[in-house]
């Protein structure tokens, strides 16, 4: 076997073999999107095979292979394996030629899956076996429990593949099977986490940032941008509409009683959201808001942003703390970007002392001295719009930074 065959990444999916007759579907657009995160590295074919999915490592490094597909929602855990053949001298001889260069970091065990019935010997023989060469070979005690190390053999009809450890995916569904939704996001923490969690559930999301330039620099919307690129990772590419908002602020101010700007905000944030989410065919919004987290995100407060909107809103970090949606961030790679200082038009026009607790009639009463319809046609027709490709295919192509391109599309 030529030695770039004997050497695969394995992705395996979990949710997906749930779907029965729509399992093909569901199995190819995850084809689609793994090619799609791995188009700017030399690696090779992409194949569905007998409930898993097989990457031909061609020249690119395996590790950052299993590394990007990590952020591929459909993807429950991925490994690098070697292709032996269906034999117990070949695997065997395959655990010796690792061990050369391999220590276990502690104890180990072995976990074997026998898809083939055919084959000669069950299981618990085979992991006994592979078990004994590496006990023998490297020193390391086995533990049935609690390993430091596992070693996976899998038996198919063809071949065994033999793999050592298993990188964690972001599991979930691939993204295209469940409908379009439009995320407004922030430069912070929380809506870029909102955003990768629908996708999970197999959401296209497209963005909507809401910016105060020329009020405020143009910080917050080159933040705006290296997020998107990031949402981009599991789906080919991030519809980004920037909407100028702080002539809307400013009229709020006019306007609207003190303890109610924050909300007023929000609501004509979130019907601008809806016409932009109409014309693009998104049938819902998302929000990275979270019960208690700040003065407007009080389940009162919520109420009265959400009846504002025309389409539903979903609110995927609803139930979840500070830290949770923090470690999530890390993990995804968006926590630095929005760490970052900059100008957000959250703190333009914010008062001292915002209402928690606000009455939707009040709120209401404050809203009809607004001219709403013509404000939200004002930012919609002065929106810009532009499609931003993955940071990871930028760089490969050479691209300046997604933090220094300008809009490329006037209106929606």
């Amino acid at each position: 076997m030529a030695e770039e065959q004997r050497r695969l990444v394995i992705a395996h999916y979990n949710e997906i073999t749930l779907k029965l007759g729509n399992r093909g579907a569901f199995t190819a657009r995850l084809l689609d999107n793994m090619r799609q995160a791995l188009a700017p590295l030399p690696s090779g074919a992409v194949r569905s095979q007998d409930g898993r999915v097989t990457v031909v490592p061609g020249s690119a490094d395996p590790e950052e292979i299993c590394r990007r597909l990590a952020q591929v929602p459909g993807i429950a855990n991925l490994s690098v394996a070697t292709v032996c053949e269906p034999d117990m001298d070949s695997l065997l001889a395959e655990v010796e030629r690792m061990t050369d260069g391999w220590q276990p970091a502690g104890s180990f065990r072995v976990r074997v899956r026998r898809a083939w019935k055919g084959f000669a010997l069950e299981s618990p023989e085979i992991g006994a076996r592979v078990g004994a060469v590496l006990a023998d070979r490297t020193g390391a005690p086995v533990n049935l429990g609690r390993p430091d190390e596992v070693v996976y053999v899998h038996v198919v009809r063809d071949a065994i593949y033999l793999s050592l450890g298993r990188v964690q995916g972001c599991g979930g569904l691939p993204v295209g099977t469940g409908g379009r939704a439009l995320l407004l996001l922030s430069g912070g923490i929380d809506s870029p986490v909102a955003g990768l969690r629908m996708m999970r559930r197999g959401c296209r999301v497209d963005a909507v940032h809401f910016h105060s330039v020329p009020y405020l620099d143009r910080s917050s919307m080159r933040k705006a941008r290296r997020l998107a690129a990031v949402l981009a990772r599991g789906q080919s590419a991030t519809r980004l509409h920037m909407v100028a908002f702080g002539e809307v602020q400013s009229e709020v101010v006019r306007k609207v009683p003190r303890p109610l700007r924050v909300l007023m905000y929000r609501r004509l944030m979130v019907k601008i959201a809806c016409r932009l989410a109409n014309q693009g065919k998104a049938a819902a919004l998302i929000s990275g808001e979270s019960l208690g987290q700040v003065a407007s995100q009080t389940m009162a407060n919520l109420a009265v942003i959400e009846q504002a909107a025309e389409l539903p809103l979903y609110r995927p970090l609803l139930g979840m703390d500070k830290l949770e949606i923090t470690d999530y961030a890390r993990e995804a790679d968006t926590y630095d970007i929005s760490i970052e200082p900059d100008q957000d038009c959250c703190t333009l026009f914010v008062p001292r002392h915002p209402a928690t607790r606000a009455a939707l009639e009040d709120v209401l009463r404050a809203e009809a001295s607004l001219d709403v319809e013509a404000l939200i046609d004002a930012a919609v027709e002065a929106s810009e719009y532009e499609y931003l490709k993955s940071d990871w295919e930028q760089q490969a192509a050479g691209l300046p930074e997604a933090a220094g391109r300008e809009p490329v599309e006037a209106g929606a």
